[in-house]
């Protein structure tokens, strides 16, 4: 029979270096595993010494030490030490400076399990000796501590503990729009862990503007996973084809050639992922993008093409309901793979000759406005579209200001959409039904619940 290790012996260099890069990276993870970390879990003395010095600075400042404090505490409190260790922890060290972890929650999930079996293991053998003296109170209370060891220890922000947190500059790493006049309101487009809409009625061009998006971002390097519910997923390419090369659509054959010869330069990569309408769920499109991240495909951008018409989660009594819970997933997805999430949603019927569309004219769940971080709407009547033009109306922008109307030109025949230049007497000055711009945050919700009641009470009637 063979025995456990009490090491992390098993899991190899790479794996216990990665660890102690982590516990010196990120102070919440310090912070939880510093109660079950035993140093003689690490296997190489080099790793021992590192830990053994950081846990010592964290109980005497009652802090986690910076990067450069560690460097300067290693050089010279180990420099009369073993050479060998010595070197192999300078060498480490100058690593740590150009290396980034991979596989983060990996370790961390394997690291903690590993350290808090071994505190339970410790607090089993003490209620044996403690069963001798019949002291059961004691016994559960050693076996509850030890199963709280290692727990989430974050506690919340601390306003003034961690005061200069919030001065440090917010990466939000945006992906351009292509429309410079957006941008530009924007801090750059749509950033990380962020979700954007696009609202429109029936054939007004909501994929369209989603393939523009996506198209954009290929062009900046970025690898775009374009979910489609509607559409063929050969459709949606060809009009990546058109977008990018601005070849027409119903001519794409007579231009193959050229057409590959634009796109084979394109760095960006690009998966278009088909579903039949109402097939598939959030849960599906996050089951395909960890696959994907497994196979090495890192998303830039994620286009849902069209949150409608996902399948929700869970059956609600209400659809509306069912939609804010998608959007919220959404936002959730956005989150937890840190990039942004470009989708589109429906008008209601009035919406479909409205010359500005606002967000009254949102379909169903109204409340999805909450969610999202910037929401646009496209809006086109009979005689834009003869002339290839419309109106965009900034609904929504966390980032910047709202309420702002600008007329596009929209050529679907080849997927050309593009801002155009203000004229004296443009459609800025309608009168729309809504709070002057810019709000903060409390003002924007005010004016979205009011709305929503306004809206509840249209539907009654």
């Amino acid at each position: 029979m063979l025995t456990e290790k009490n090491d992390f012996s098993r899991y190899g260099k790479t794996f216990q270096e990665g660890l102690v890069q982590l516990i010196l990276e990120e102070r919440e993870f310090a912070d939880q595993i510093s109660e079950v970390l035993d140093i003689n879990f690490l296997e190489l003395e080099y790793l021992k010494m590192f830990v053994s010095k950081l846990l010592k600075y964290r109980n005497k400042y009652a802090k986690h030490p910076s990067q450069e404090a560690m460097i300067t505490i290693l050089r010279t409190e180990y420099a009369n030490e073993d050479e060998v260790a010595y070197n192999q922890l300078m060498d480490y060290c100058q690593k740590i400076d150009i290396h980034e972890v991979t596989d983060v929650e990996y370790i961390k999930e394997i690291s903690l399990e590993f350290c808090r079996k071994q505190k339970l293991k410790e607090a089993m053998i003490e209620s044996v000796n403690l069963l001798q003296s019949c002291s059961f109170d004691e016994i559960s209370k050693v076996i509850n501590d030890a199963l709280k060891l290692g727990s989430d220890n974050n506690f919340g922000y601390d306003y003034l503990v961690d005061f200069e947190e919030r001065f440090k500059p917010k990466f939000r790493n945006p992906v351009t729009t292509g429309w410079q006049e957006i941008d530009n309101i924007s801090s750059g487009g749509l950033g990380k862990s962020e979700l954007g809409v696009v609202i429109a009625p029936t054939g007004a061009g909501k994929s369209m503007i989603l393939v523009h998006l996506g198209a954009q971002a290929l062009k900046e390097k970025k690898t775009v996973v374009h979910y489609t519910l509607e559409l063929q997923d050969t459709v949606v390419a060809s009009r990546y084809d058109s977008c990018i090369t601005s070849y027409p659509l119903s001519d794409l054959k007579n231009f193959k050639d050229e057409i590959y010869d634009v796109v084979k330069d394109i760095e960006g990569k690009l998966i278009v992922k088909e579903y039949p309408t109402k097939s598939a769920s959030t849960n599906t499109i996050k089951t395909h993008l960890s696959k994907l991240i497994k196979r090495g495909i890192k998303p830039g951008l994620i286009v849902v093409d069209y949150a409608d018409l996902l399948k929700p989660v869970i059956i609600r009594k209400e659809k509306r309901n069912e939609l804010e819970s998608i959007y919220e997933e959404l936002r959730a997805i956005s989150q937890e793979f840190e990039c942004p999430v470009w989708t589109a949603s429906q008008t209601n019927r009035s919406g479909l000759n409205a010359e500005v569309i606002t967000m009254e004219q949102i379909s169903e769940a109204f409340n999805k406005c909450f969610v999202a971080d910037f929401i646009c709407t496209i809006s086109r009547t009979i005689e834009d579209k003869q002339k290839n033009q419309g109106k965009m109306f900034i609904a929504k922008n966390r980032n910047g200001p709202d309420g702002i109307i600008y007329d596009i030109f929209m050529d679907t025949s080849n997927v050309c959409i593009k801002m155009l230049p203000k004229t004296p007497g443009a459609p800025a000055n309608l009168k729309l039904p809504m709070t002057p711009v810019p709000l903060t945050a409390k003002e924007q919700r005010g004016v979205l619940e009011s709305r929503y009641e306004k809206f509840k009470t249209i539907r009654r009637k």
